[in-house]
């Protein structure tokens, strides 16, 4: 009976482009129309989208970034030009789509850009930017306009598309507005609009990054957030479809962050949803590790591929639990700076984490071995976002008056799950560091975690990180190529 289910599901591929893959002002949008074509020729497909990217004051920048600059401008007393909130998506438009889909575009683009003013005003008014105003203006400038616009563009191709309404949003979180949590229960409770769609179209576009409290108040998730949204949609979806999420970007994983180490990267052809959640943590542009838990927090094992977009046959599997039968079980090696190392009293230390982990769902952070002072035990926490501590440091002094904080660490990670088979790795990985000058802060091996932490000071990541990833292909039991 099981068997017979799994057979008659109807098959959903949930794409997600980010900006990078849109390309600056939408200047890759055919070849995302052309990825979307080949993938609907197997499945129906649910694109979501991020924020294109644009040049604004000399930068290439998401217009997210664009946004939030407008919206701190107008709550600092000054008002700066808006035009570029809009004007990017009637460009884009105007190339794209034939007279009559481009007239009932700009009523949409007309009403978004209307939610926005509105907001930016509120900004200026209460001296914020923050919360639902900031949550609306990002909203209204970026992802959900992405979305509309590209069903438009869909339809100019023939293709049989529709978009969410923001009105019938299916993506329900809490009202953390900036940093919101994914609430299945109630997010269930609305997917019938989701299914409509699905059962009336090939495609349906939905904007990433953007959330509805039960109330139906616009929300955020925190910056990366487009992936969790295709998560989510997939975790919605798996009852009813045979789901499968694919992740368009400019590359396969590889084996480091191809920006720090130039010769001799490996494609990664499969990792298990604990090394990806490890990879993305510890510096690795993969995707947001939060999309994975989420997955993983609700017992699921939905197939999740990395696809490079320009080379589609180039693709890094994940799945709850990849196979053993690889002889490359060192994956990855990564590097993140921004660092800080919190010391601070054991007990205290585990009301502190306890408190981000429920009462912030904040969880970018590790903890290292403690040690003993004066006969107290003190832990020593690795965060992986100094900016964090640096704008928390107040409330972590509350929970323990005498806290040490030490800023600019960074943090080589050497990442697979069967490490463990690898005689000597730690010893080796830190003995290379070592030999290229580098003084190692602090070394962390734990067999059970499918990772090895290496902290320096933040001006050597990168350094360290070539240096390990080097010597790889010569540590006992990676597979020679």
């Amino acid at each position: 009976m099981q068997l017979s289910r799994i057979i008659t599901l109807k098959r959903v591929t949930v794409m997600k482009f980010g900006g990078s893959a849109l390309g600056i002002d939408g200047s890759a949008i055919a070849e995302v129309i052309e990825r979307i074509i080949q993938v609907r020729r197997e499945s129906m497909v649910i694109a979501v989208f991020s924020a294109p990217l644009t040049n604004y004051e000399g930068k290439t920048v998401s217009m997210t970034d664009v946004a939030i600059h407008v919206g701190r401008s107008y709550s600092n007393s000054n008002p700066i030009e808006i035009d570029i909130l809009r004007d990017i998506y009637e460009k884009i438009a105007a190339e794209y789509l034939p007279q009559s889909l481009y007239k009932a575009f700009l009523v949409d683009l007309n009403k978004f850009h209307k939610e926005v003013i509105v907001s930016l005003k509120q900004a200026a008014e209460n001296r914020r930017f923050v919360d639902v105003t900031r949550a609306r203006t990002l909203a209204y400038s970026g992802e959900i306009v992405m979305s509309y616009l590209m069903d438009y563009i869909l339809k100019s191709k023939g293709l049989i598309s529709d978009h969410v309404r923001i009105e019938n949003w299916p993506i329900v979180t809490d009202d953390n507005f900036e940093a919101a949590t994914f609430l299945f229960d109630d997010s269930r409770k609305r997917i019938t609009y989701l299914k409509q769609l699905i059962e009336k179209n090939d495609i349906v576009t939905l904007g990433g990054f953007v959330g509805k409290t039960v109330d139906g108040i616009e929300t955020t998730y925190e910056r990366g957030g487009s992936d969790r949204t295709a998560a989510d949609v997939a975790i919605l979806l798996n009852d009813y479809y045979d789901t499968e999420l694919d992740f368009e970007k400019d590359n396969a994983v590889l084996s480091a962050d191809p920006k720090i180490v130039k010769q001799d990267l490996d494609y990664v052809n499969n990792l298990s949803y604990n090394e990806a959640k490890l990879a993305g943590m510890f510096g690795m542009k993969i995707l947001d590790p939060v999309a994975i838990k989420e997955i993983d927090d609700n017992g699921l094992d939905i197939p999740i591929v990395i696809t490079d977009m320009r080379s589609p046959s180039n693709l890094t599997r994940i799945v709850n639990h990849a196979s053993e039968e690889s002889a490359n079980y060192l994956k990855i090696v990564t590097g993140r700076k921004n660092c800080a190392i919190v010391r601070i009293e054991s007990l205290a230390a585990s009301h502190l984490l306890a408190m981000l982990e429920s009462d912030k769902q904040y969880h970018d952070f590790v903890k290292l071995s403690p040690y003993k002072k004066d006969g107290v035990e003190i832990s020593r926490v690795l965060f992986l976002d100094g900016d964090y501590v640096r704008r928390n440091e107040r409330h972590f002094r509350a929970f323990y008056p005498k806290l040490e904080i030490m800023y600019g660490r960074g943090v080589v990670t050497l990442i697979g799950d069967n490490m463990w088979k690898i005689p000597g790795i730690a010893s080796t990985a830190s003995s290379t560091v070592g030999e290229n000058s580098i003084n190692i802060l602090n070394l962390d091996a734990q067999e059970e975690t499918s990772r090895i932490l290496i902290v320096v000071d933040e001006s050597n990541v990168s350094a360290a990180v070539r240096a390990v990833h080097a010597k790889r292909k010569q540590i006992h039991g990676v597979k020679q190529s």
